[in-house]
């Protein structure tokens, strides 16, 4: 187990200096020059200059890119344009709305999705089975912003029971920061309970169907136990990676969604820095997004193993 776990991490080595590759080179690919874009119209050609230099546009790319890469192993990002605050600095100011929403989001649909498909697959056939799935397409159906707006209009609008706009630090009030994020969080998870519940469903089928499935059931173990003791445990590795792979998607799946409940995440980061034509942030936010995304990969690829000790490759 160990050694596999160091062989994975290993091999996402190559993978992160890619991404890394990648996230700066988009400084280089986008339209136009963008000390220009950034100085504005008015801009002077000292004002333009300065910004290059900022920028280290005025060096070879090999350089900057080593350069740009020795600063990012220190922890230094840049700093923005605009804010002159360093990078690192604005993205932990925007990381909490944007974690928060994503871990309930997941926790909602996992909550609703596994029991979901696990049902489903054992009464397959049966109008649960048939609701479960419906309940899916509609998931896969409906734009998340869609739901969003549904949401907001009825819970937040009608009902006044939820805010529909802002985010509330835990520590000012717990619940208020509950009740704000809580809306974001439902509108997310309706196509994640879609995903997963299929995911679910699929893997558990297969599970079912099994001998040793039809031999725990010989011994007069329960129904539930032969379900989610055993069956869904051998489920596990396709759903551990829908779910893995959703958390590292959300963050960057946010962005419309931070955007509608106006949300100070990430997202919301992201548009606006783009707009701004703030580049150190961007790539920041970039990088950010796509290292945690290598990083769920390899924990779930360390997961599979976890699961399955049959899985060394």
């Amino acid at each position: 187990m160990l050694a596999y776990a160091v062989r994975r991490l290993l091999s996402t080595i190559p993978v992160i200096l890619v991404v890394a590759l990648v996230v700066f080179s988009i400084l280089y690919v986008a339209p136009g020059d963008p000390a220009v874009i950034m100085a504005g119209d008015g801009a002077s050609p000292t004002d333009i200059a300065r910004i290059r230099a900022e920028l280290g546009l005025d060096q070879g790319f090999v350089t900057r890119f080593v350069l740009w890469s020795g600063s990012v192993l220190h922890g230094d990002l840049g700093t923005s344009v605009y804010t002159k605050l360093p990078v690192l600095t604005l993205i932990g100011q925007r990381l909490l709305p944007t974690i928060s929403m994503v871990i309930f989001t997941l926790l909602i649909a996992v909550v609703v999705a596994i029991p979901l498909g696990a049902i489903a697959a054992r009464k397959h056939g049966a109008l649960s089975d048939r609701v479960a799935m419906l309940t899916a397409v509609m998931g896969f159906s409906i734009p998340s912003f869609v739901v969003a707006y549904v949401l907001a209009y009825y819970f937040g609008l009608k009902l006044r029971w939820l805010p529909i706009q802002g985010f509330v630090q835990p520590s000012v009030s717990f619940g208020r920061y509950l009740a704000s994020i809580t809306l974001p969080s439902l509108s997310l998870s309706l196509l994640y309970i879609a995903l997963i519940s299929r995911i679910t469903r699929s893997a558990m089928l297969d599970v079912l169907s099994q001998d040793y499935i039809r031999t725990a059931r010989a011994k007069g173990l329960s129904e539930t136990v032969v379900v989610f003791l055993h069956a869904l445990k051998n489920a596990a590795v396709p759903i551990s990676t829908v779910v893995g792979l959703g958390f590292a998607s959300l963050l960057g799946g946010a962005v419309v969604i931070e955007t509608v409940f106006a949300i100070p995440g990430l997202g919301l980061l992201m548009v606006n820095s783009i707009l701004a034509r703030d580049y150190p942030v961007i790539q920041g936010v970039l990088l950010m997004f796509s290292l945690t995304y290598v990083l769920v990969n390899l924990l779930v690829d360390i997961l599979y193993a976890a699961f399955d000790p049959r899985i060394r490759y």
